[in-house]
C-alpha cells in the first residue's frame, strides 16, 4: 500500500510548478524576429494552420489547434502517426504546418518531411532542439526548449509541454489581435454552453414585449404607475409620451423614496415623479452588456427603446438570471 508524505506531496508539487511557470517565463527571451516571422507566415496563408505532432506533442497540438480555431484562425489536428497513413491526405498547398517535438527527431514527424515538401506548404516548428532534423527542413523555428523536465525522473513531459503549450498560446493570442478579432466573432465560434449563451443572447432574445411591458403615460396618475408595477412585476414602469417615445422611468425604489417626502399622492402625476434622466438599452446588444451597464448603475431593471427612443420592451435581473447571464 503507499503511503502519501503530505508535506512531501505539497513540496514535490509546487516545486514543479516553480519549474514551469521558470520554463514559460524563459520563453520570453525566445519571442523575437522569428516568432514574429511565424505570425506573419501564419496570418498569410489563404487555407488553415495544420498542427501535427505524436505523443504528448500531439496533445499539445492538438489544443492549439483548438484554441486558434476558437479564435479566428482556422486550424486542426493531425496526428502525425495517422498522416503517416493517409491522413496527409487532409494538407493542402495553401495550408501552413505547425510541428511541435520537443527533440525534433520524432520518427512519425520526420518521414513526413518529404511530402510535406512537394506540397511547398510552410513548416513552422516548436522544439526544443534547434539543430534537430525537423528543425533544419523547417522555414520557421521557434525554440521552446527547457533546462529540464520537472519531473522528479527527469524523463516525464513536464517542462517541455508546459512551454510549447504557452508559446502555441503566444502565437494564437497574437494572431486574434493581428485579425481585429472581437467579442462579436469570438460569439459565433461558441455558440453552446454557458459561454455561448453569455455571448450570443441579445437583449430582443429575453425581454419583455407588447402588453407585458410596464408602461404609462406622463400625464396619468401616480396610482396608474403604481398599478403597472405591481401587474407587471418588473420592479419599474417606464413613463412615456403621447407618442410612446420613452421620457423616463418610475421605480418601486423611488417610490419608497416619495413615501418618505409624501403622505398624499392622490394628485401626483408621472411627469412629476419620474426620473427623466434614465439608463435604458437596445434589442440589438448583447444581454451581457445590458447586464454590466446595470451593475454599474446600480439598477435592477432596464427598458429597451428602438433607434427613434420608443419603448419596445423591458427586463430585469430576473430575466437576466433565467437567461444563464449571471
Amino acid at each position: 500500500m503507499s503511503f502519501i508524505d503530505p508535506k512531501a506531496t505539497i513540496e514535490l508539487a509546487n516545486h514543479l510548478i516553480q519549474q514551469e511557470a521558470q520554463a514559460i517565463s524563459a520563453l520570453q527571451s525566445h519571442i523575437d524576429a522569428d516568432f514574429v516571422r511565424a505570425c506573419e507566415c501564419l496570418i498569410a496563408i489563404s487555407g488553415r494552420i495544420v498542427l501535427i505532432g505524436i505523443g504528448k506533442s500531439g496533445h499539445i497540438s492538438r489544443k492549439i489547434a483548438a484554441t486558434m480555431a476558437s479564435t479566428g484562425s482556422p486550424a486542426f489536428f493531425v496526428s502525425a502517426a495517422e498522416a503517416c497513413h493517409g491522413d496527409l491526405g487532409m494538407i493542402c498547398k495553401d495550408d501552413a504546418v505547425m510541428m511541435l517535438s520537443n527533440s525534433g527527431e520524432s520518427d512519425e514527424l520526420v518521414t513526413l518531411l518529404p511530402a510535406l515538401k512537394s506540397l511547398s506548404c510552410p513548416i513552422v516548428t516548436l522544439t526544443g532542439n534547434t539543430q534537430s532534423t525537423l528543425a533544419r527542413n523547417s522555414h520557421i523555428v521557434l525554440d521552446v526548449s527547457v533546462s529540464k523536465e520537472a519531473c522528479p525522473l527527469g524523463l516525464a513531459p513536464t517542462t517541455s509541454t508546459a512551454a510549447m503549450l504557452a508559446m502555441g498560446d503566444a502565437l494564437a493570442v497574437c494572431l486574434l489581435s493581428a485579425r481585429g478579432f472581437n467579442e462579436d466573432d469570438f460569439a459565433r465560434s461558441h455558440p453552446g454552453g454557458k459561454l455561448g449563451k453569455r455571448l450570443l443572447t441579445l437583449v430582443e432574445d429575453i425581454m419583455h414585449t407588447d402588453k407585458t411591458v410596464p408602461r404609462v403615460n406622463q400625464n396619468n396618475f401616480i396610482k396608474d404607475g403604481l398599478l403597472e408595477i405591481s401587474s407587471k412585476g418588473l420592479g419599474l414602469t417606464t413613463v412615456v409620451d403621447d407618442d410612446d417615445y420613452l421620457v423616463g422611468v418610475f421605480t418601486d425604489g423611488d417610490l419608497r423614496r416619495l413615501l418618505d417626502k409624501e403622505t398624499n399622492l392622490q394628485d401626483i402625476r408621472m411627469r412629476d415623479v419620474m426620473v427623466t434622466d434614465c439608463q435604458f438599452t437596445q434589442p440589438q446588444q448583447l444581454a451581457t452588456k445590458t447586464l454590466q451597464q446595470m451593475q454599474a448603475n446600480r439598477i435592477s431593471a432596464i427598458p429597451v427603446v428602438d433607434d427613434n427612443n420608443k419603448v419596445i420592451g423591458a427586463l430585469n435581473m430576473h430575466d437576466l438570471l433565467n437567461a444563464g447571464i449571471v
